[in-house]
Order: structure tokens, then sequence, then C-alpha cells
């Protein structure tokens, strides 16, 4: 992990009280999200009786995200957050996924869906899982060096230009992204508080549970 820099400027002015209140307001933050994004992922799997199972309309009216396969990895790995959420919501059947998701897809990502399906036909596609499609888009959008990036990042955060809120914003995005790699809260906590500069990382290690 790259070698932790002194606080200066903004951090420094800041009072300690400021300080403990933006780094727990930040921690509390990444970990609801990160418990939502879980609790929408096991939602989504659970087996939905037949007589409750939404359709197209429904699924739409969920303010789904669109993916044009522009924006790389982030955009695509909100994209899949965002609609195994409104598949939860709006009670999708397994069988429906891939033909409500699909119907998302704009630009460049509908032309690589067009060009998929032509050869089998629409229906036949649209029998494959949405694991499937999901690790289709990923070999198309998610070069493994883009993801490694991500990862390598989250891992070893650090505050450019004492800029904490900056700082706290992108690990919130990350936790998102990387929510399968913390194993548990007291981790997440421990990645957020190792990319502080040690001055402030010595005044909060008191939060750690």
């Amino acid at each position: 992990m790259p070698s932790k820099r002194s606080s200066t400027s903004k951090a420094s002015t800041m009072s300690q009280a400021a300080i403990r209140k933006l780094v727990a307001d930040s921690v509390t933050a990444a970990l609801e999200t990160q418990k939502a994004t879980m609790a929408e992922a096991d939602n989504s799997i659970r087996e939905i009786p037949v007589a409750k199972r939404g359709n197209y309309k429904e699924f739409i009216s969920c303010q789904p995200f669109y993916f044009s396969g522009m924006k790389g990895v982030v955009r695509l790995i909100y994209w899949f957050e965002r609609t195994e959420s409104v598949f939860s919501r709006s009670n999708c059947a397994e069988e429906n996924k891939v033909a409500f998701a699909t119907g998302t897809l704009t630009n460049d990502a509908l032309s690589w869906w067009n060009a998929y399906a032509q050869p089998i036909g629409i229906e036949q596609a649209n029998r494959i899982t949405w694991t499937e499609l999901k690790g289709l888009l990923t070999n198309k959008y998610c070069p493994r060096t883009e993801i490694k990036k991500i990862e390598d990042e989250f891992y070893n955060p650090s505050v450019k230009g004492n800029d904490l809120k900056t700082y706290v914003r992108r690990f919130q995005e990350l936790s998102v992204l990387c929510h399968n790699m913390v194993p548990n809260n007291e981790k997440l906590m421990e990645v957020f508080i190792g990319g502080l500069p040690r001055s402030i990382e010595g005044n909060v290690t008191a939060l750690k549970p």
C-alpha cells in the first residue's frame, strides 16, 4: 500500500470534531449502501409467485438505467446493479429478465445485442439467463485490465490534495462497485481509514469497531 502523506492545508484547518464527523458519516453511508446493495441482490434471486410476476410496463415504471456501451466498466457495473434492483422491485420473472434488460440497451450496446441475436433469432437469444447475459456484456465491455484498476484503487485508497470530500465520494462509489470484495463492515471501515493521511487516521481509529 502506498505510504501515507502528512496532512496539511485543508485537512489541518479542519477541527478534530469536523474530521471525526466527516469520517463517521462517510463510513456509515458506505456501510448502508453496501447493505442495501446486498439486500437487493438477495431479493433478486428469491422465488416470486407466478401470480405476482410483473410485466414490461412495471419494469420500466421502476426506472431502469439505460446502457449504451460507453463509459466502460463503471457504467456497466452500475447498470448491472440498477437492473437487478429493478428486477426485484418489479417482480420480474426469471424467464423475462433478458428480454426486459436488453430493452434498455442503446447505441453500441444495442447493435452488439442485435448482432448476437440475429443468427439465432430473438426468441432463442432471450432464452439465455441473466447471468449469461452479464457474462457476455462483461467480456465485451469490461477488459480485465480495467476491472483490476478498480480493485487496486479500492484496496489502495488515498486522499489527493487533502480533498477529503472527494475522497469520501470516490470511496462510496468504489464500495458499491466492489461490494463483493469486502467480507464485513469492519474490513470496509479498515480500508476507508487506511487511505487517510496519518495525522487524520490517528484521530479516527477509535471509530473502528
